[in-house]
């Protein structure tokens, strides 16, 4: 195998805390009031439900396969053994291509939503909010721009805060609970209705979204001590543990502010439930934790994606600058600085809204789907005798990963088009990046 590891330092707690603050950034605060106005019978818990299930699904594949391959980029090695030599070539290099484009995207949302929550506290224009973005991943550089033992270290503190912070919201809502929040279909509505499943589309989007990060320790696969076993724990105790916080976290909010009341442009819903029931100076405590949260998930998605191109740089599949690592403390520091640098781009052009379905849009077909492939391949050309985890009830959840990622795909609109764009356009350039270093290569030779 390629890419070789780097450094086999961080442990199970520290992998674990790296997915979770990925996990949970600004997302679900600023996601919520969205997905609770998306219905109109108070049954939004079962959008966050759906992405649990969702995300659990989806992290049998991503657990056997970085059991089996706990290599540097994730999906980037992944993609290029299940595939073959030559299709597993092609497919390698659009993961990372979608990758150069969909990482800063991921970054970008992060900052932007950083910098939206932000004018809680101190008024901002538009000008001056994108400031803040990019300011904010220019310091998560800086944050990031040493080594990985340092790094790991850095990851359980600001965990701690981030789950420190939602227990509190947890606790303010189940101590001062106003209303109950329905689980069931009451009157004429019903879970095999047409208008359940469409608010169901639309608001997984977003819960989705929220929930991605579970697989971040397989970008650091090279990184992980034990990867055999603690990838998949972490992947799975990411998972639960951040479900249970997400459902609290609803229930205890919506119980307080009333779910009827809720405009999808609810910007500081969370924000405002503890100046409701706590006042002005802990909401504004509140809000300064929430943006620990964002920085803290823009410090663990940049960490695992600045790993990707390195990985496939590494292999000669990718621009060989994207290979060198730090003379001294042994990261890949230009894939992080130009991962940064085009985040930083993005986060002075896109909006929120945009930057979510452009994300997924760009990730179900090239990473999602394609992976649940690779791994029935793998199965069928090296059995599963060598597995180190094997996912439960297979070929099962392979097939329902599928169904929902192309669910959600059709959900995402115009943006499903885009995303398959950005698909067509790496083709182009993977034959030019391959036609280029033949000749390279040949030039080299004679």
């Amino acid at each position: 195998m390629s890419a070789t590891p780097t450094n086999r330092k961080i442990n199970l707690l520290q992998a674990t805390s790296i997915n979770m603050i990925d996990m949970v950034g600004i997302g679900p605060f600023v996601v919520m009031p969205f997905v609770v106005a998306q219905f109109s019978t108070g049954l939004f818990l079962w959008a966050w439900i759906f992405g649990s299930f969702t995300a659990f699904t989806d992290a049998m594949i991503w657990s056997e396969l970085g059991a089996r391959y706990p290599l540097a980029g994730g999906t980037y090695n992944f993609h290029r053994i299940a595939f073959g030599e030559k299709g597993g070539k092609l497919m390698s290099f659009l993961f990372v291509w979608q990758t150069s484009i969909q990482a800063p995207l991921v970054m970008a949302s992060a900052a932007i939503g950083f910098s939206q929550y932000l004018t809680y506290l101190v008024h901002l224009d538009t000008m001056q909010q994108h400031l803040v973005s990019g300011g904010l991943i220019i310091f998560v550089c800086f944050l990031l721009y040493r080594n990985i033992e340092t790094v790991g270290k850095l990851s359980v503190f600001l965990w701690s805060v981030v789950i420190l912070t939602v227990i509190w919201i947890i606790v303010s809502g189940l101590t001062h609970r106003q209303q109950d929040i329905p689980m069931l279909p009451s009157g004429s509505s019903s879970f095999f209705s047409f208008a359940f499943w469409g608010a169901v589309g639309h608001a997984s989007i977003k819960t989705v979204y929220s929930y991605l990060g579970y697989y971040n320790v397989c970008h650091l696969g090279g990184e992980i001590r034990n990867p055999e076993v603690n990838i998949p724990r972490s992947i799975m105790i990411s998972i639960a543990g951040i479900t249970g916080l997400y459902l609290l976290m609803n229930f205890s909010v919506m119980s307080v502010i009333p779910w009827q009341s809720v405009k999808a442009d609810d910007q500081y819903l969370v924000s405002t439930f503890i100046e409701k029931i706590y006042g002005h100076s802990a909401a504004v405590v509140a809000t300064v934790l929430i943006l620990w949260i964002a920085m803290a998930s823009l410090f663990a998605l940049v960490l695992g994606y600045s790993r990707v191109p390195f990985a496939a740089a590494t292999d000669g599949n990718f621009f060989r600058v994207f290979a060198k690592l730090h003379p001294t403390k042994n990261f890949p520091y230009v894939s992080l600085l130009v991962m940064c640098g085009i985040g930083f781009l993005f986060s002075l052009r896109m909006k929120m809204t945009d930057v979510i379905n452009s994300i997924l849009a760009m990730r179900i077909i090239v990473q999602f789907m394609a992976q649940a492939v690779g791994v029935v391949l793998l199965r069928k050309k090296n059995g599963k005798g060598s597995l180190p985890f094997r996912m439960w009830l297979y070929p099962l959840p392979v097939i329902v990963s599928l169904l929902i990622w192309a669910f959600l795909f059709y959900h995402t609109g115009w943006y499903a088009l885009y995303g398959t764009c950005i698909a067509l356009l790496g083709l182009g350039v993977f034959f030019i990046f391959r036609y280029a270093t033949r000749k390279k290569a040949l030039s080299a030779a004679s």
